[in-house]
């Protein structure tokens, strides 16, 4: 019942939707522009860095604050599990965000809020995802590709990481739970991210930059 409950105050918040509330301010509705997509790099395609950045964070920190009211709510009691519930809750968190009912389910791809997950989880593990995405995005310019290798990478230093004792208090069963719903939410992100591997295939995937060029590449 508890991962339920995790999973409930996930979407919960992934229900905020940051850069269609942001367009709104603006006076577009997102999902018309651009690639129709409620995410940070639609924002930063058709709004510009600052509505880019202020999507991120609004993005990454419902999921930071999902994790912290699950933290506080079952932290001591459930210590035991407490690795796999924050990834119960970020499932929530990247399933509101990706599929807002309100929004005929049409909303994000969820990777802004996994980074609000990395971030909440653990220092090494957000300082491996950080140098991950960045080092490929700065190489490539290419935020799908960045976002699904730093999703990959991380998969594998979860089970690495569980595999040489990283979280003390979380046995087996645990670990084997915990990796299964990261498996998840990698397997959801290639699903939501399906149209744009088929386009890094042919090689006409868009590049973005964060300067004027993006503008026009």
């Amino acid at each position: 019942m508890v991962r339920v409950i995790a999973v409930l105050i996930g979407y919960v918040f992934g229900l905020f939707q940051t850069a269609f509330f942001y367009g709104k301010l603006k006076g577009i509705d997102i999902r018309e522009h651009g690639s129709g997509n409620s995410g940070t790099t639609n924002a930063l395609r058709v709004l510009g860095k600052k509505a880019g950045l202020i999507v991120f964070l609004g993005d990454a920190l419902k999921c930071i604050l999902a994790i912290t009211l699950v933290r506080i709510l079952f932290g001591q009691t459930y210590e035991d599990i407490i690795l796999p519930l924050c990834l119960y809750t970020c499932a929530g968190t990247v399933l509101g965000h990706n599929y807002p009912f309100y929004m005929k389910f049409k909303g994000g791809k969820g990777i802004a809020a996994t980074a609000g997950m990395v971030i909440a989880l653990d220092p090494l593990i957000m300082v491996i995802g950080i140098i991950t995405f960045f080092g490929c995005f700065f190489l490539t310019h290419l935020v799908s590709l960045c976002s699904l290798l730093t999703y990959c990478v991380l998969m594998i230093l979860l089970v690495v990481c569980g595999q040489l004792g990283y979280f003390p208090n979380a046995s087996q069963a645990t670990l084997i739970e915990a990796y299964i719903v990261f498996f998840f939410l990698l397997a959801l992100a290639f699903w939501k991210h399906r149209e744009n591997i088929v386009r890094l295939i042919h090689g006409n995937e868009r590049k973005t930059y964060l300067s004027k060029k993006n503008q026009v590449d």
